[in-house]
C-alpha cells in the first residue's frame, strides 16, 4: 500500500465518521447571568466557606460550583437554565434543592440546618475543597470557538506554537507560519489585545516562548463581529493566559527535558482573598532547533558562457534560544460594582544560530563553480508590557462599562556574519546588523446596555498607536574590494507608525425562535513611512496614506429544537500589511535567495460568509460550517530571478482570491476510556491575477489558479485507568496547485502519554513529535524563465518528558477544615477559568 492509498483510506474513514456524527447542529453558546446569593442557617445567620455547587440539569457543561464568603455571601455567572443547588458546610446537613435560573440577579437566601449534635457523626477531614467541573477540549459559543489545551498531552512541556498545531480549523506549516483554512492572515490577541509578547510582526520566534502550561485557552473566532478589530482576513486568535479564580494561595511547576536538546521551568502562582486576587506567572528556558533548505532551479534559455544552467542549494541551519518571561497583576474589588486590574510583563528572548549553505552552479560552457557560505548570527530581544483596567456593572441586569490601557515595547537586536568561498577560496565577507525598536499604545472603552430581556446594545471606541523603527547596516568586502564597504540598497533606515481610531455599534435581540445582531464598525488610519538608504537613486522615500473604512457584520440564529439551531453570519474584514512588508529592502543574509518589501503595498479587504447547523448531545459535539472568502486586492508573493541569477520574493497586490469550503469539527467520548477529537477543513479555492511587474521585464507571470485541497486532524485519547492516559494525533494537508506553483502534500503523526502520581499532585507527561519525520513542505514554482524545487524542513522528529507538580489546590487561608473534596480531578490537571 502506497503512501497515496494510506492518505485516501485515514481520509475517507475520518470523513465518514465525522458526517455520521454530524446529523445535526451545536446551539449558541447561551449569554451568561451574573447570580448572587446568601447562604444561611435556620437562626438567618450567614454560613461561611459554604460550598455551592450549581448542576445543570440539561447540560453539565454549564454546571458551575463557588464558594460563600466570610459574610455567606457568594457569585458566579451562570447560563439561564433550570439548576440543582447543593449546598454542604462543616456541622450542617447537605442541602439540595431546585431552581430555575432565568436572568441576573440575588436568588435570595438558603436556608441549611444543622446536624444534631445526638447523632455524634464523625467526619474526615480534608484542608480545603478542590471544585472543578469536567470540561470538554473543544467547544462551541457563541461568536467563538473555544480549546483547552489542559488535556492535551501531546503538547505537555512545550509552547504556544505546539498548542496551536492541535487547535481544530487551525495549522502550523513547516517554517512556523499560522493559517486558519488555508489563510494565513491572523490575528494574533493575548487576553483579548495586540501584546509585546508576540514580538514585531507576530513571528515564529516569539510563539516559540510563551510556555503551554501558561495558557488557559484559545477562541477561535473564524468570523469576528463588529465588536473585534477587523484586521485579520482569516480570523482571530486570542491567547487567554492562566489566572486561577480559587481562593487562598494556588500554584504549580512544570518542568521539561526534551531532544532535540530543550529544557523548561515554568510556575504560575495565584493568592486570593476577600476583595484583592495576585498571579504570577514566569519561568524560562533553553531549546535547539535545525531548519533544512533545499533548492534546486534549472534555467532556461542560456546564451552566454557565463548563463547559469542550474543551481543546486542545500542550508542547514542550527540554532539555540534561550528565553525568560515574567507576567504578575492584581485585581481589587473596590466594591461589588467596580474593580480595578493592573499587570506587568517581560520577555527576553536570544538566539544564536549557524548556518551552512552550499552552491553548486553549472554554466553554458564554463567550468562549474562550488560556493559555500556560512553564516553566523545572534539575536538579542526584550519586550515589555503595562495593563491598567477598570470595569464597572451599573446594576445587576447588565449594564457595564469597561475601560482599558495597555502600553508595550519590543526591541529586537540582530548580527549576522556571512563568510563566502568559491571552489575553496575567500569570495566575499559580509557583517549585517539590524535594529527593530517598536512602541505601542492600546487604549479601549466597552459599554453594554440590556433593553428588555432579550435585547442588548453594545458600543465602544478603541485607539491604537503604533511605532516601529528599523536601523540595518550591510557591509561587505571582496576579492576585488577588500576593504569593507557599505552596501547601499541595503544599508537604511526606516520609521513606520500606524495610528486608528476605531468605533463600533451593535444590537442583539430574539424573536420567538430567531435571534440576530447588527453591527457596524469605522476604522480611520493613518500610516507613515520615512525610509532611507545609501543608493543614489531611492535615497529618500516619505509614504503617507490614510483609509477610511465601514466593516459590517451580520449574524442571524434559528432555533430548531433545544441545542440545535441554524447560524447564518456575514463580515467584513482588511488585511493591513505587516509594516516588514512596506520596507523596500527589509532582508539580506543570502545574496541568492533576497526578500524585497514594497512600500506600495495596500490593504486586502474579505467578504466572509459562514453558514452552520450544529448539536451538542450527552456525549459528542459536532460543528460543520460551510463558508465562502472572497478577497479583494489579494497580496501574492511574486518570485523573480534577476539578472546575476539570484531569486527575489516580493509581495504585491494582485487580483483576487476565493475560498469555500466545509469547516468540520467534533468531540466523540466514545466510550468511558476512549475519546475523539477532530477536525476536516475541505476547501476549494481560485486566484485571478497576471504580473507585468518591471523586475520580470514585461514578462508576465500568472498567479492564476483553482481547485481543491483537504486539511484532517485526529486525536484519539486513550484512558488506561483514572491516573494514565495516551494519546495519538495524526495530521494531513492536501496539495495545491497554481498555474506556476504546486506544492505536495504532506503528513504525520504524534504520541502523548500522561500519568498522574503522588495522590493528584503531580504529572509526568512524555511525548514524539513527528514520529516519522514526515513533516517538510515540498512545492515546485514554473515560469518561462526556470524551474525550482523547493524542500523547508522547519525542525526534525522530537521528544521530551514534562513533570507537573501542583500545590495547595483549592486550599483556603484561615477557612475552617472542610468535609470532603466535592469533585475530584482524575487527570490531576488543574482546571483554572479567566479572571
Amino acid at each position: 500500500m502506497n503512501q497515496t492509498e494510506i492518505i485516501s483510506i485515514f481520509t475517507k474513514k475520518t470523513l465518514g465518521l465525522t458526517f455520521a456524527l454530524s446529523a445535526a447542529a451545536f446551539a449558541f453558546g447561551q449569554e451568561k447571568a451574573s447570580v448572587t446569593g446568601t447562604i444561611v442557617d435556620k437562626s438567618n445567620q450567614p454560613v461561611p466557606y459554604a460550598s455551592v455547587t450549581f448542576s445543570n440539569k440539561q447540560n453539565k457543561l454549564f454546571s458551575d460550583a463557588t464558594l460563600t464568603d466570610e459574610k455567606g455571601q457568594y457569585k458566579l455567572d451562570l447560563t439561564p437554565g433550570n439548576y440543582d443547588i447543593t449546598v454542604e458546610a462543616i456541622d450542617y446537613k447537605k442541602s439540595v434543592i431546585n431552581k430555575q435560573i432565568a436572568a441576573a440577579g440575588n436568588i435570595g437566601a438558603l436556608s441549611i440546618e444543622a446536624e444534631g449534635s445526638a447523632t455524634n457523626l464523625k467526619t474526615q477531614e480534608i484542608q480545603g475543597v478542590t471544585i472543578t467541573v469536567a470540561t470538554k477540549p473543544y467547544k462551541v459559543e457563541l461568536d467563538k470557538r473555544t480549546y483547552d489545551p489542559s488535556q492535551d498531552i501531546v503538547s505537555k512541556g512545550g509552547n504556544l506554537q505546539d498548542v496551536l498545531s492541535n487547535v481544530p480549523s487551525v495549522s502550523v506549516d513547516t517554517d512556523g507560519t499560522v493559517s486558519m483554512r488555508g489563510s494565513s492572515n491572523v490575528r494574533f490577541l493575548i487576553n483579548g489585545k495586540p501584546s509585546a509578547l508576540l514580538g514585531i510582526d507576530d513571528g515564529a520566534n516569539a510563539l516559540q516562548s510563551i510556555p503551554a502550561d501558561q495558557i488557559e485557552r484559545i477562541e477561535v473566532i473564524t468570523n469576528p463581529s463588529s465588536k473585534f478589530e477587523a484586521s485579520g482576513t482569516a480570523g482571530i486568535l486570542n491567547i487567554i493566559l492562566k489566572k486561577s479564580k480559587k481562593t487562598g494561595f494556588n500554584g504549580s511547576v512544570i518542568g521539561t527535558l526534551g531532544y532535540l536538546p530543550q529544557t523548561n521551568l515554568n510556575t504560575n502562582l495565584s493568592w486570593r482573598k476577600g476583595n484583592l486576587t495576585w498571579f504570577l506567572n514566569g519561568g524560562g528556558g533553553y531549546r535547539e532547533s535545525k531548519n533544512t533548505n533545499r533548492n534546486n532551479a534549472t534555467f532556461f534559455n542560456a546564451k552566454l558562457d557565463n548563463d547559469r544552467i542550474f543551481t543546486g542549494q542545500e542550508s542547514i541551519t542550527n540554532s539555540n534560544n534561550s528565553n525568560y518571561n515574567a507576567s504578575s497583576g492584581i485585581v481589587y474589588d473596590i466594591s461589588d460594582k467596580t474593580s480595578v486590574n493592573a499587570s506587568a510583563t517581560v520577555r527576553t528572548y536570544e538566539s544564536e544560530n549557524l548556518g551552512n549553505i552550499t552552491y553548486d552552479y553549472r554554466f553554458l560552457n564554463n567550468p562549474n563553480s562550488f560556493v559555500t557560505r556560512m553564516n553566523t548570527g545572534s539575536n538579542d530581544n526584550l519586550a515589555f508590557q503595562g495593563d491598567f483596567g477598570i470595569d464597572h456593572k451599573f446594576d445587576d441586569k447588565g449594564q457595564n462599562l469597561s475601560l482599558s490601557v495597555s502600553l508595550q515595547s519590543n526591541r529586537s537586536y540582530n548580527d549576522t556574519n556571512v563568510d563566502e568561498t568559491e571552489n575553496g577560496l575567500f569570495k566575499l565577507q559580509n557583517s549585517i546588523n539590524q535594529t527593530t525598536k517598536n512602541k505601542t499604545l492600546v487604549g479601549k472603552a466597552d459599554y453594554e446596555l440590556p433593553i428588555g430581556e432579550n435585547s442588548k446594545i453594545e458600543a465602544g471606541y478603541r485607539l491604537d498607536i503604533n511605532q516601529n523603527v528599523y536601523d540595518n547596516d550591510v557591509l561587505e568586502r571582496t576579492v576585488a574590494n577588500p576593504e569593507f564597504h557599505f552596501l547601499n540598497n541595503f544599508t537604511y533606515n526606516a520609521y513606520y507608525r500606524e495610528i486608528f481610531n476605531a468605533g463600533y455599534l451593535q444590537f442583539k435581540s430574539k424573536i420567538g425562535k430567531l435571534g440576530y445582531q447588527l453591527g457596524l464598525r469605522n476604522e480611520y488610519s493613518q500610516i507613515d513611512i520615512k525610509y532611507s538608504n545609501l543608493d543614489f537613486y531611492t535615497k529618500d522615500i516619505n509614504s503617507k496614506k490614510t483609509y477610511n473604512n465601514l466593516f459590517p457584520s451580520v449574524f442571524l440564529s434559528y432555533e430548531i429544537a433545544k441545542d440545535n439551531q441554524f447560524l447564518v453570519n456575514y463580515s467584513r474584514r482588511i488585511d493591513r500589511p505587516r509594516s516588514w512588508f512596506l520596507i523596500p529592502n527589509p532582508s539580506y543574509t543570502d545574496n541568492q535567495n533576497i526578500f524585497d518589501g514594497n512600500i506600495d503595498l495596500n490593504p486586502s479587504y474579505v467578504d466572509s460568509y459562514e453558514f452552520g447547523y450544529s448539536i451538542s448531545k450527552g456525549k459528542f459535539t459536532v460543528n460543520p460550517t460551510l463558508y465562502y472568502r472572497h478577497t479583494t486586492d489579494d497580496v501574492k508573493m511574486l518570485v523573480y530571478s534577476d539578472f546575476v541569477g539570484a531569486f527575489h520574493t516580493k509581495p504585491i497586490n494582485l487580483g483576487t482570491d476565493d475560498r469555500y469550503g466545509l469547516d468540520l469539527n467534533f468531540n466523540w467520548d466514545a466510550t468511558k476510556w476512549l475519546k475523539f477529537l477532530g477536525n476536516v477543513d475541505l476547501f476549494g479555492y481560485k486566484t485571478t491575477g497576471i504580473s507585468n511587474a518591471p523586475e520580470l521585464s514585461g514578462r508576465p507571470l500568472s498567479f492564476e489558479g483553482k481547485g481543491f485541497a483537504t486539511r484532517a486532524r485526529l486525536t484519539s485519547t486513550f484512558k488506561i485507568d483514572k491516573t494514565f492516559s495516551f494519546q495519538l494525533q495524526g495530521f494531513y494537508r492536501g496539495g495545491q496547485k497554481t498555474e506556476n506553483q504546486t506544492r505536495d502534500d504532506m503528513y504525520a503523526l504524534n504520541f502523548g502519554a500522561s500519568k498522574t502520581i503522588w495522590d493528584g499532585n503531580g504529572t509526568v507527561s512524555f511525548n514524539i513529535q513527528d514520529i516519522f519525520n514526515t513533516r517538510a513542505m515540498r512545492s515546485t514554482t514554473n515560469t518561462s524563465e526556470f524551474s525550482r524545487d523547493s524542500y523547508m524542513q522547519w525542525q526534525p522528529r522530537q521528544f521530551a518528558v514534562s513533570l507537573t507538580y501542583r500545590f495547595k489546590q483549592g486550599e483556603k487561608i484561615d477557612q475552617p477544615k472542610r468535609k470532603k473534596d466535592v469533585n475530584a480531578n482524575a487527570t490531576g490537571d488543574e482546571q483554572q477559568g479567566p479572571m
